[in-house]
This record gives structure tokens, C-alpha cells and sequence, in this order.
């Protein structure tokens, strides 16, 4: 690859739109080549500060609970989403109230669309980290011979207990395990097979700023199946048919 191909596709690698092959080749070439590798510490960078740049404030408990409140009184109705009831509550708020409405709407809207947007953010790293885990060398830091071997592996290395489990008898076998870091945090890669199928299990502690529902979906032929489990996230990604990871999901917390 030459560095005008590898500078043309350098943000698509870091945005997670390559294919492993593509992905595989700059990979290959940033190993030797200087320019490329600044070209994307500074991508990297750029990333990071916009993270910590913290653009927006999280609002309070004690004012989520009071803005639902109003709404739920105005709207008369308690089963309306936070969207409809909005809708209800602005024209029932008196033109003299107009200003605190407006900024009641849009520090509502951005308790559902923060977390949503955050959630999407970090789905995204999580197919990143799964398509760099197919490259040689990269899927597993501890292999299987059984759950005992890979859970007592963990110990010492995170700040939690993520669950390990073989699945073999169910036709996914544990293949083994390794550290990752997805939105600067360290999270459990567990790898299981489905016939010629890698497929990742990232666990790690649920945070305040992610969405805590369920979620599925495809990106870039990767299919993945996330949800929560008391103080715990988990996320299923593969090229496996989505089927195989509801599947899997169901094993693990039936």
C-alpha cells in the first residue's frame, strides 16, 4: 500500500469502515512507515480531546425526576413518552412560560439522545476492537483448555469478575481470552467459535453515561447483540448470522 492510498483510507480505518483485508493491509504498511503512523496519532488525538472537552453537562438526578414530574402533571397522563408528553406539555405551558419550556424540552431531549448517541459511540469502538482481534496474533492472550483456565486468568487484571462459561457441548466452544480497552476503559474479551466464526463477548462495568437497554444490530457485515445483566454490560459481536449470537446470548443469561 502507498502512503497516498494509506492517507486516503487512514480515517475510514479509524472510524471502523475498512474490511479486515483493508484494515490488514495499513496495518502492514503503518508498521513502516513513519509518516502514516503521526498521520494517525494525530487522528487519535484529535479524538481525545474532543472526549474530554466535555461540550455538554450532565444534568442532575434530582432534575431529571422534577422535569418528569411537570410533565407527567401537564400532560395528565402517565404512561406518555418523555417525546409525547413534551409535545402535550408545550402548549399547555402559558406564553409567559415559553422560555422555561424551551429549555425544558431541550435538557429532556438530550437525557434520551446523550445516552443513545454514547451508546452508538462505543457499539462502534467495540466492532473496531472485534476486527482487530482477527488480525494474526491479536484474538486470544490466554487459550482454553476450559472455563478454569480463563476465568482464573482474569484475576488481578481487572477491577471486576467478568462470568466465563464454555459453551461447547451448545456448539460454541471457548477458545480463550484476552484484555482489551474500548472508550479508554479495560474491559473482558471472551472469544467463542461457531463453525468457522470468531465471536467476541466484551464485558464490562455499566456506566452512568451509557444507555442501559438492550440493543442489536449490523454494521459493515459484523453483527452484534448487546445488553445489561445487574451492574454488568455485555456485548456479542461476529460475521455469524445473527441468529447464532441471540443464540449464544440466551445460553449466557437465559
Amino acid at each position: 500500500m502507498s502512503c497516498e492510498l494509506a492517507q486516503a483510507t487512514i480515517h475510514g480505518y479509524f472510524d471502523g469502515e475498512l474490511d479486515a483485508a483493508r484494515s490488514a493491509d495499513l496495518e502492514r504498511h503503518l508498521e513502516r512507515c513513519a509518516e502514516c503512523q503521526s498521520a494517525l496519532a494525530g487522528i487519535e488525538s484529535l479524538h481525545t480531546r474532543i472526549q474530554q472537552s466535555n461540550l455538554y453537562e450532565q444534568a442532575s438526578s434530582d432534575l431529571r425526576n422534577r422535569i418528569r414530574k411537570q410533565i407527567k402533571q401537564a400532560a395528565g397522563r402517565t404512561s406518555a413518552t418523555p417525546e409525547s408528553s413534551l409535545r402535550k406539555w408545550w402548549f399547555l405551558v402559558p406564553t409567559f412560560g415559553a422560555f422555561a419550556a424551551a429549555a425544558a424540552v431541550i435538557t429532556l431531549m438530550s437525557l434520551v439522545v446523550q445516552p443513545r448517541a454514547e451508546s452508538a459511540r462505543i457499539t462502534a469502538e467495540l466492532i473496531d476492537a472485534h476486527v482487530r482481534s482477527l488480525q494474526p496474533g491479536h484474538l486470544i492472550d490466554v487459550q482454553s483448555t476450559d472455563q478454569h483456565t480463563v476465568k482464573p486468568w482474569f484475576d488481578g487484571k481487572l477491577d471486576f469478575i467478568p462470568p466465563v462459561s464454555d459453551y461447547s457441548e451448545q456448539g460454541f466452544p471457548l477458545v480463550g481470552g484476552r484484555l482489551d480497552v474500548v472508550d479508554g476503559h479495560n474491559m473482558a474479551a471472551l472469544v467463542y467459535s461457531r463453525r468457522k466464526h470468531f465471536i467476541n463477548l466484551f464485558v464490562w462495568p455499566y456506566r452512568e453515561k451509557e444507555s442501559n437497554s438492550d440493543n442489536s444490530g449490523s454494521r459493515q457485515g459484523y453483527n452484534w447483540v448487546s445488553w445489561q445483566s445487574g451492574e454488568m454490560r455485555f456485548c456479542l459481536i461476529s460475521d455469524a448470522a445473527p441468529s447464532d449470537l441471540r443464540e449464544l446470548k440466551d445460553l449466557i443469561h437465559p
